[in-house]
């Protein structure tokens, strides 16, 4: 449990410190890149749950971030996890292939 704390400590931490790229600005007329916007989906991703309604919008908002997330070292390891492809997969969004 103590495991799980300090990993979701952790990816609030890297959410507020790090920028992600912002490749949506010019290709997606929705909502701009912000990793901030995919907490909701963090006890998911992390846990192994299913995601909420609400992670499911962000991340279908977010989909065309997603590469630029993958890219970013703050970020990748929770987008390649193994349960963030369960998350995506629930949501019924494709795995980016970047």
């Amino acid at each position: 449990m103590k495991i799980m704390v300090l990993t979701l400590m952790v990816f609030v931490i890297l959410l507020t410190s790090f920028p992600a790229p912002n490749e949506a600005a010019d290709t997606n007329v929705g909502a701009a890149c912000d990793p901030k916007q995919l907490q909701p989906c963090l006890a998911a991703i992390t846990g192994g749950g299913q995601p909420s309604s609400d992670c499911c919008a962000k991340l279908k908002e977010q989909q065309s971030c997603l590469c630029g997330f993958a890219k970013n070292p703050a970020f990748a390891q929770y987008i390649s996890s193994p349960n963030s492809r369960k998350v995506l997969t629930a949501c019924g969004v494709p795995y980016p292939s970047c």
